[in-house]
């Protein structure tokens, strides 16, 4: 857990130490986070929000995170609004929630929106004002779900159970990388790291490729990296995953198999590869830096590090001070169990001492009666060296119900050989029929260029 005194980010920003050391840097804006405790970046002092419940929306990941610095410890309430989220939800989410402030770079979007009292501008500029000295509120996080189906669920958490996870020692501030957006769980996370550590956040930016924001955190001399496996399959697919030296790469947000854990080994050599569990509800939940796919079995069963994990119902539940609170609004199941543990969804196998994840409970195929995990067979897929990312789904069959197919994204070919991609699909088929039960094998592989890829950074399964 973190110090008492950095139970919120402004008050972590105002101590006596100086407050923070590091910079945000964005694709065409630096700014020192120290600057902030002489202005504001919001169209009015931060302490004239004082008790609001502000939603924070808009396009500018740089602007809407200086927002939400300024706003925590003065708002009561601060709702995260992810950049893809359907406009129809938005007044429920306002509703709910009961907002009464907006804070956003993009206010004629929501201009229109009823029940409001207050609409805030944010920027990346400072305006001089008097430095805020009051004691910070205790303010609410409010996160959504990144679910792919109606509307997301209200997660609420503190800064306490947000930074539950994070050292706050500032002895060697890291340059922080993510790919994630900070106004999801993930992005959030490495906000925090990067400020509460006194160091510096390299931000990404939509009107970037994968190849440029690489080239960018290269130039900026990042050291910490982050993101979903599909983030990092993406980025090993660029040039550019050779301009950055990384000290640290994190995965988390989806299965992570062996063999992008080799790929990145291999690549970064001087770089700890860790992959953590983390999701919106549970928290981080644990991160093992062995260089192995799953979780040791020893961390079940017994309280690690404040952390309680079980296997329950094949699923991994999740109980720690890290958790979320609980749900916002109505029409949901209650978040905690009677003992406090999270269902987190995920189907966790035990082998060999090693716990590995299978993949979502409610992303089973039903192949004949028999069960598949898509992410199971991916892994077998992807450990193909000429295989760089997959994605393995549902077609239906009349015999069977479902049958298995495969869209493979393939390394680039080393010759010219014009059978090599029959060649390459055999040789696939055979590592599958090796690896898996017969009703898990893809009756159909199909190669494709690219996989849909979510704003979240998971890969897109319902296509």
């Amino acid at each position: 857990m973190p110090p008492a005194e950095l139970r919120s980010l402004w008050e972590g920003m105002c101590a006596h130490d100086g407050g923070p050391r590091g910079a945000l840097l964005g694709i065409d804006s630096r700014l020192e986070l120290s600057a902030l405790a002489a202005g504001s970046t919001l169209g009015e002092p931060a302490h004239q929000l004082r008790g609001c419940s502000a939603l924070v929306s808009g396009a500018d990941q740089f602007a809407l995170a200086l927002a939400l610095i300024q706003l925590d410890g003065n708002a009561r309430r601060i709702v995260l609004c992810p950049p893809d989220l359907p406009a129809q939800y938005l007044p429920s989410i306002i509703e709910q929630a009961n907002v009464d402030t907006v804070v956003s770079d993009q206010l004629d979007a929501v201009a229109g929106t009823s029940s409001v009292r207050r609409l805030v501008t944010c920027s990346r500029l400072i305006e001089p004002g008097q430095a805020d000295r009051m004691e910070p509120l205790r303010t609410e996080w409010i996160l959504m779900t990144s679910g792919t189906t109606g509307m997301p669920k209200m997660v609420l958490h503190t800064v306490s159970t947000l930074a539950g996870a994070i050292n706050t020692s500032k002895s060697n501030p890291a340059v922080w990388a993510t790919f994630y957006d900070t106004r999801r769980f993930g992005g959030l996370q490495i906000l925090l790291r990067a400020i509460l550590g006194g160091g510096s956040i390299l931000t990404s930016d939509p009107r970037e490729s994968v190849t440029d924001f690489l080239a960018r955190a290269g130039e900026q001399g990042a050291t910490h990296f982050t993101g979903t496996p599909t983030h990092w399959r993406r980025a090993l697919m660029s040039p550019a995953a050779r301009q950055i030296s990384p000290k640290y790469v994190r995965l988390s947000g989806e299965v992570v198999d062996q063999a992008l854990l080799d790929s990145l080994r291999a690549l970064y050599p001087g770089a700890v590869v860790a992959h953590a569990f983390a999701s919106t509800e549970a928290g981080v939940a644990y991160e093992v830096e062995d260089g192995l796919a799953g979780f040791p079995e020893r961390l079940l069963s017994r309280e690690t590090d404040g952390v309680d994990l079980k296997i329950e119902d094949d699923t991994l539940r999740v109980r720690s001070g890290r958790t979320a609170r609980g749900y916002v609004g109505g029409g949901v199941d209650a978040l905690l169990d009677p003992l406090g543990f999270v269902d987190t969804g995920d189907v966790v196998e035990q082998r060999a001492g090693r716990c590995h994840f299978a993949g979502r409970r409610g992303g089973i195929i039903n192949v004949g009666g028999l069960k598949v995990h898509p992410e199971e067979v991916e892994s077998v897929i992807n450990r193909h060296p000429r295989v760089r990312m997959s994605r393995v789904r549902a077609r239906k069959s009349h015999i069977t119900g479902s049958v298995i197919v495969a869209d493979v994204v393939p390394a680039p070919g080393r010759d010219a050989d014009a059978l090599e991609p029959e060649r390459l699909k055999s040789e696939i088929l055979a590592a599958c029929r090796q690896g898996l039960a017969g009703h898990k094998v893809p009756a159909t592989i199909r190669f494709v260029e690219s996989l849909d890829v979510a704003p979240s950074g998971k890969l897109v399964r319902d296509a």
